[in-house]
C-alpha cells in the first residue's frame, strides 16, 4: 500500500514506539462503545493478547507487506467487524473505526515528539495522511475522516474531553495493566509498562481509569523518555530498521 519513502514506513519503523500500545489500547476503550463491543465479542478480560497480536500484524501487513498480504488481513478485520454489533454499536461504524485509528495515529506522534522530538509540520501531515489510509482499507471512508491534521487534533482533543470511562472499561483495562496471559519471559517488563502507559494517557482519561500520577512521576517519565531516545539513536539506523523485516516474519508465522 505505501511506498519506500512513505512517512509511516519509517516513522513506524522505530521499535521504541512499540511502548504506546498500551495508551493507544486504553484509549480506544475508554470510549464506552468500543469497550462494550469488547466486552460482548471476546474474550479480552481474561486473554488479552489476540488483540494486541491481532492489531499489530493488521497494522504490519498494511504498512510493509505484500498488497495481497495488506488486503487479506483488512478483509478478516473488516469480517470480524460485521460481527461485532450490539445495542448502541457496531465495529463498521465509522466513528468507532475514527477513533480507534485516531488513538494509534496520536500515540504514534506523540511518542515519537517524545523520544526523538516533535516531526516537522509538513512531515505530520504526511505522516495523518498515510494513517487516514489505514482507516480507509478498513471500510472507513476518507470524507468521515478529518480532512487534514489540524482537524485531527481538534477532533482528538474534543473527543478525549468528551469521553466517560465506563466500569466496562476498566475491567478490560485491568486485564492490560495486570498482563493477564503474558508470557513469562515478559512479566518482568509488567512495572515499566504499566508506568509508561499511565504517564502518556491524557490526564483526564489517566484519572478516569484510576491511574495515581504525580509531577515527580511525570519528570521521571520525561527524563526516561528523552534517555531512551537518545541511546536508542547510538544504534545504526540500518539496524534499527531491520524491525519490520522482523514484524513481518512474525505475522506472517501467526497467519500461517
Amino acid at each position: 500500500m505505501f511506498g519506500d519513502d512513505a512517512v509511516i514506513r519509517w516513522v513506524a519503523a522505530e521499535p521504541a514506539l512499540i511502548a504506546g500500545g498500551g495508551r493507544a489500547l486504553l484509549l480506544q476503550l475508554a470510549h464506552p462503545k468500543v469497550a462494550q463491543g469488547v466486552a460482548d465479542h471476546s474474550d479480552f478480560e481474561n486473554d488479552p493478547l489476540p488483540r494486541l497480536t491481532g492489531t499489530l500484524d493488521f497494522l504490519t501487513f498494511v504498512v510493509w507487506g505484500t498488497p495481497e498480504e495488506a488486503e487479506r488481513a483488512a478483509a478478516t478485520v473488516r469480517g470480524i467487524h460485521e460481527r461485532v454489533t450490539g445495542p448502541g454499536y457496531s465495529a463498521a461504524d465509522p466513528e468507532l473505526q475514527n477513533w480507534v485509528n485516531a488513538t494509534l495515529t496520536d500515540t504514534a506522534l506523540d511518542l515519537h515528539a517524545r523520544l526523538f522530538g516533535p516531526l516537522p509540520e509538513s512531515v505530520a501531515e504526511r505522516y495523518y495522511e498515510d494513517a487516514t489510509e489505514v482507516a480507509s482499507i478498513l471500510g472507513c471512508p476518507r470524507a468521515a475522516q478529518p480532512a487534514d491534521l489540524r482537524e485531527f487534533r481538534a477532533y482528538f482533543a474534543r473527543t478525549v474531553a468528551e469521553l466517560e470511562v465506563t466500569d466496562t472499561a476498566r475491567a478490560l483495562a485491568r486485564a492490560v495493566l495486570e498482563g493477564r496471559r503474558l508470557p513469562a519471559y515478559l512479566k518482568p517488563a509488567l512495572p515499566l509498562s504499566r508506568f509508561v502507559t499511565a504517564g502518556l494517557l491524557p490526564p483526564s482519561i489517566r484519572g478516569q481509569y484510576g491511574l495515581t500520577w504525580s509531577p515527580y512521576r511525570e519528570r521521571s517519565l520525561r527524563a526516561a523518555l528523552r534517555a531512551f531516545g537518545g541511546a536508542s539513536h547510538l544504534v545504526p539506523r540500518q539496524i534499527r530498521r531491520r524491525t519490520p523485516e522482523l514484524f513481518v516474519k512474525l505475522a506472517r508465522n501467526r497467519a500461517a
